[in-house]
């Protein structure tokens, strides 16, 4: 349907023409039904967007200034629509989980705002100190402890392959190169 098409309709339909309310319908709904389905809402929420759609443009029908333009004024209200459901649905999530509802009250007083990001500080240090004494390992031990870090973790035989070690060594070099860090660790007193 061309937009000369669209804005003769609509100034019919505005005049009272139920032959023109339906050519629009018929020929729009398939627009308005696209916006719909690409914002993934369920069936008993797609059908309300589009019902609301056809309401509000019945509604503003004759206020409609370019009438030329009225897909664009479709696609624009369930767009909009689309939007406002999922925000409430996001809103109604968040209210209806049990575990929120269930809980106590989490307001916390100063002193326990206070110590909870000193706790959180305290871990990122540890955390930088970690990653400091870990690049002050041996080469070897660095490689081999990052690819044991991959998820998921590579096979014995894959270790292997990729750094030249012998599948029976790869469980004491680990140890020895944990054992090392947690060496480090501890003389910094980071653990």
């Amino acid at each position: 349907m061309d937009r000369a098409d669209v804005g003769a309709l609509v100034q019919s339909a505005v005049d009272g023409d139920a032959a023109a309310w339906k050519a629009l319908v018929e020929g729009l709904s398939p627009l308005v039904w696209s916006v719909v389905r690409a914002h993934r809402l369920n069936d008993a929420d797609g059908h309300e967007v589009y019902q609301t759609v056809w309401f509000r443009f019945a509604q503003h029908l004759g206020r409609i200034r370019e009438p030329e333009k009225a897909g664009s004024w479709l696609a624009s209200t369930a767009r909009h629509e689309c939007l406002k459901v999922l925000k409430s649905l996001r809103r109604l999530t968040v209210t209806s989980d049990p575990q929120l509802l269930d809980r106590v009250s989490e307001d916390r007083t100063p002193e326990q705002s206070l110590l909870d990001s000193e706790e959180a500080a305290a871990e990122t240090e540890r955390i930088r100190w970690m990653w400091q004494e870990f690049e002050e390992l041996g080469d070897r031990c660095r490689q081999l402890l990052r690819v044991l870090m991959a998820s998921p973790p590579p096979s014995y035989q894959e270790v292997s392959a990729a750094l030249g070690i012998a599948v029976g060594s790869i469980g004491p070099l680990r140890q020895r190169c944990l054992r090392r860090l947690r060496a480090r660790l501890d003389a910094r007193g980071a653990l």
